[in-house]
């Protein structure tokens, strides 16, 4: 095994913060929490007690090296050896190798009082995995799929008016036909698949008598939602599919290759190939740069601006600008629906969305805009259903912060299954993920959103592997109890490997009715390398071929949820706002980095990179596409700094493809590491939610048994849960709404005639939503590992977990911090 260097420390906590109210609480004084990282009086920011700056956000790498004690892993960087390992390399061997103002644009002239930026998202390069025998290549065959039916009538041409106008009318009956509900259904249904010929498109009477195009291929017109109107690209023989009238059918197709919506995805045999939308309904610094540098920049802006909390109140004291209103104008630009076609013109077909719990809601005093993100979710639906894309929902932050970096949207500390408020938090976040799961497992909307990752990059090391699986238990009941067991309906359940050996997940709840792994191999935040990109040609495929293969025979389906083309830290804000990078010794967060260079002219300099580059690059990004198998790249776009360029190439799908070192068709990587044994699928039928599925043994269930019995603390002992603040069902759970759909005919909106689901799949479930217990204490939710819960915990002597009576007053008190 290749030797690496210790990690540096990781800053487990940060404490400068005034805690938030809670529950309509009284304010509390000042506490050690951490929160805002303001400058002095000189604009130097303050560091705190480890010498970190409070506008870095902690390196996500760093949080598994501080709990190996020192000992490399097999998930370590690879990119230490600056070049490809040799095959067979490590104590296993390897068989493997046998005009928008968040956009791409320049700035506009003249300039707009408000623009976006680019954020990076910083995982933690020890996500590499080590080398394993390999058994598996991405199979390119895949089951078959009867053709669907077409249901569009031959037009004859030149036979008169009144012929046209005859066959047009059958059109129209033909394309009603089928349309029922049952279009939104997980069989397979050749009724409601529309398949046009190249470059036409068929049509449907609207109320108005107006005829509007339902469907198309590459080259037909297509309306979009706000009315305007664009070409359909699609060299694949994608179609898409958008009748105002049937808004829930799930004809279109991303690829001709692919399935559509209303047939079966077979896990396994069918291939991930897909993008996250970063930066978009989670905002981060280095995906949309110049929206903090903008906020950053104004006078009424008197802190450092790092993370979505401190963006939120920097907007909040911007008034003259839209106040946060402007959030939304950044959802409104940053991604828009001509992103989902050309995801599906550049062959992809699956997207992963981040968004946080305060799509559902916050309590008073959580610095988040409430609600509006969920409105663009809706959206995001609508623009996949359209064009035949597939939905991975990632909630990518939960309330008091699962991991502390700054895409949790706070920097700072963690606080979930961690310290005094890990167990309210988690039973907070259960919640959301039971309003989420009766959401998306309506038939209206479960064929589109097939995959939900419950909770992104937990801190698994600090929280302990046996918390965090029960907690991943009862978030799985928690799904399965609103889509039903073994019927095949309802989204996968993706767990995070919580940077934990994908090894150590090897027989997690058997008999899991589909559920699956989520992995975010990085290589660029460890041992930096001025080596140039050609010599990483096949390093993807030694560092993480083989364990992706080992994780499918030994756990289960398992998918890269986020990996990168970068190699190095080099990036504007990629380790956070104000932390500098290793490649130049500037990094802030911890060990000694020598400078080895320049990272504009040795790494971020896309505009000049030569023919053999960009080659290289694509090399590359083949190799991780093999190696991986099934994955999402990170991310589809990253924006303009203020300086009017991209700062961040390595991270960008869009750049690539528009500068020609990403593949334009991503079936090239099948076979570029040169497997040999690739595992051929298909999965168990109770991964894919067939016979058998959901039927887990009395002894695992028991094992896993909510809530765990100990939390713990930094650099104490663990704690007993019921000497933890917690909650109890005493209210009524939120139920998200479903979408207001526009017109692009010209005629009223149809939404009042269209069911769009009460927002909760199963009306069995019943139970209450969390919240506080009377005569009990609380903490600011954000409050930090290393503060005492509170003594006395509750006056009344009641069990945290104990419901109150029906007369309880429901209201809380939170504790001022010692």
């Amino acid at each position: 095994m290749a030797s690496h260097p210790p990690y540096e420390p990781l800053p487990l906590t940060h404490e400068d913060h005034v805690p938030t109210q809670l529950y309509n609480s009284p304010p509390s004084p000042p506490s050690s929490s951490f929160h805002l990282p303001t400058g002095d009086h000189d604009g130097m920011p303050y560091t705190d007690d480890m010498g970190i700056p409070m506008g870095a956000a902690q390196p996500r790498f760093l949080g598994r090296a501080l709990y190996d004690n020192g000992a490399p892993s097999v998930r370590d960087s690879y990119a230490s050896s600056h070049a490809t390992l040799p095959a067979g390399s490590g104590d296993r061997g390897s068989e493997y190798t046998t005009d928008s103002v968040y956009g791409l644009n320049d700035a506009p002239t003249p300039p707009r009082a408000y623009t976006d930026s680019t954020t990076y998202h910083d995982e933690p390069g020890f996500f590499v995995h080590g080398e394993q025998p390999r058994r598996r290549d991405e199979k390119r065959a895949r089951a078959a799929y009867a053709s669907p039916r077409s249901r569009r009538k031959p037009i004859l041409i030149g036979l008169g008016v009144v012929v046209v106008l005859a066959i047009i009318v059958g059109v129209v009956v033909a394309l009603t036909v089928g349309k029922k509900k049952d279009s939104s259904s997980g069989s397979s249904s050749s009724d409601n698949t529309a398949e046009p010929t190249s470059g036409s498109s068929s049509s449907s009477s609207s109320p108005s008598g107006k005829v509007a195009l339902v469907t198309g291929s590459d080259g037909s017109t297509v309306t979009a939602d706000d009315g305007s109107t664009f070409t359909y690209v699609n060299p694949f023989g994608g179609t898409w599919y958008w009748d105002e009238n049937d808004p829930f059918n799930n004809g279109a197709r991303s690829q001709s290759w692919n399935p559509a919506l209303n047939e079966t995805f077979n896990y396994g045999v069918d291939t991930i190939r897909g993008v996250n939308l970063g930066g978009w309904l989670v905002t981060e610094p280095f995906i949309v740069p110049n929206l903090y540098q903008t906020l950053q920049s104004r006078s009424t802006t008197t802190f450092t601006v790092i993370d979505e909390w401190t963006l939120m109140e920097a907007m909040g004291n911007d008034t003259a600008n839209g106040g946060v209103s402007q959030l939304e104008d950044h959802y409104n630009t940053f991604i828009t629906e001509q992103d989902f076609m050309q995801i599906a013109a550049a062959g992809l077909n699956f997207v992963r969305i981040p968004i946080g719990y305060w799509a559902i809601e916050v309590l008073e005093g959580e610095m988040f805009l409430p609600k509006t993100s969920w409105t663009y979710f809706l959206k995001a639906i609508q623009w996949a259903r359209k064009y035949g894309i597939r939905i991975n929902l990632d909630l990518h932050a939960l309330p008091g912060s699962q991991n502390g970096w700054n895409h949790s949207g706070r920097l700072g500390s963690y606080n979930v299954l961690y310290g005094p408020m890990g167990i309210a938090n988690a039973q907070r976040s259960l919640d959301y993920i039971r309003i989420i799961a009766e959401f998306i497992s309506q038939p209206e909307y479960r064929d589109v959103v097939v995959m939900f990752g419950i909770t992104n990059e937990p801190q698994g090391n600090a929280i302990g592997l046996p918390v965090l699986q029960t907690y991943y238990y009862q978030a799985y009941q928690n799904v399965r109890l609103a889509s039903g067991i073994g019927e095949g309906n309802g989204p996968l359940v993706s767990f995070h490997d919580g940077f934990i050996d994908l090894a150590d997940w090897a027989g997690f709840i058997p008999g899991a009715d589909r559920a699956t792994l989520d992995t975010h191999p990085y290589l660029c935040f460890t041992t930096q390398s001025t080596a140039p990109i050609s010599t990483y040609s096949n390093t993807p495929c030694t560092a993480w071929g083989a364990e992706m293969n080992n994780t499918m025979a030994d756990f289960g389906f398992i998918v890269a949820g986020e990996f990168s083309n970068a190699v190095t830290d080099c990036g504007l804000y990629v380790n956070g706002v104000g932390q500098g990078d290793r490649y130049e010794g500037t990094y802030t967060g911890g060990g000694t980095w020598p400078a080895l260079g320049n990272c504009t002219t040795d790494w971020l300099d896309y505009q000049n990179w030569s023919n053999s580059t960009k080659n290289s690059y694509k090399t590359f990004a083949l190799a991780s596409m093999d190696a991986l198998q099934n994955w999402f790249f990170w991310t589809w776009k990253v924006g303009n700094s203020s300086a009017g360029i991209i700062e961040a190439p390595h991270w960008s799908y869009s750049l690539g493809l528009e500068n020609g070192w990403m593949p334009t068709d991503p079936r090239e990587s099948v076979g570029q590491c040169g497997n040999i044994s690739p595992f051929d699928g298909p999965l168990s039928a109770w991964q894919t939610g067939g016979a058998g599925a959901g039927t887990i043994a009395a002894s695992v269930t028991s094992a896993l048994a909510w809530p765990p019995g100990l939390i713990s603390f930094a650099g104490s002992a663990s704690s007993a849960q019921s000497v933890l603040p917690s909650f109890t069902p005493s209210g009524t759970p939120v139920t998200l709404p479903g979408p207001t759909f526009a017109s692009t005919s010209g005629v009223a909106a149809p939404t009042a005639s269209i069911d769009v689901g009460s927002g909760w799949q199963n009306t069995q479930d019943t139970a209450g939503m969390m919240g506080p217990i009377a005569g009990c204490s609380y903490l600011d939710p954000w409050i930090g590992s290393t503060v005492s819960p509170p003594a006395p915990l509750c006056t009344n002597a009641r069990r945290a977990l104990e419901a109150p009576s029906t007369t309880d007053a429901a209201t809380s008190l939170i504790t001022p911090a010692p």
